[in-house]
């Protein structure tokens, strides 16, 4: 499959109706104080960057890094399409990321994801990917809802 990983264009109505359904997917898995996937506004902030993965020219992933502190990014917004999931989007775009991350002179690349087995398959993503688990960072809180990982680079 041939993938192209490109800066999100937000003028896209397309990817306001994939981040829609990325919220829509997550609602039903946590309660609303336990969900902390940012919308398109909140991707749309100074120090955010997002990405989109298109094959055929059909948007099927996303992937994001916004800042937490100085060398420290944070992933967001992780999403394959549903029905391309298992193809490899996700680590491609997961690569993407860290090698963006790495370029920039960021050393740590943390995350929140949910703890539920909904969210087993994004845990072991980021496990094979060298993401081990960590307290909470930033403005997070413990929260049994909440899994958090890092992984410096070097």
């Amino acid at each position: 499959m041939r993938l192209s990983i490109e800066r999100a264009d937000f003028a896209d109505p397309e990817l306001g109706v994939f981040l829609q359904a990325h919220l829509d997917e997550l609602a039903p898995t946590a309660p609303a104080e336990s969900r902390h996937a940012l919308d398109l506004s909140g991707l749309r902030a100074p120090g955010v960057r997002l990405w989109v993965a298109r094959t055929g020219g059909e948007l099927v992933g996303t992937g994001a890094l916004a800042e937490v502190g100085p060398a420290h990014e944070e992933i967001k917004s992780m999403r394959t399409d549903p029905r391309r999931r298992g193809q490899g989007i996700a680590a491609r775009v997961l690569d993407h990321l860290i090698e963006d991350a790495r370029r920039r002179g960021i050393r740590r690349i943390s995350l929140e994801t949910g703890s539920m087995d909904f969210f087993v398959p994004a845990r072991t993503l980021y496990a094979r990917a060298g993401f081990v688990a960590c307290p909470p960072f930033g403005a997070y809180v413990d929260d049994p809802n909440s899994a958090f990982m890092t992984r410096e680079l070097t």
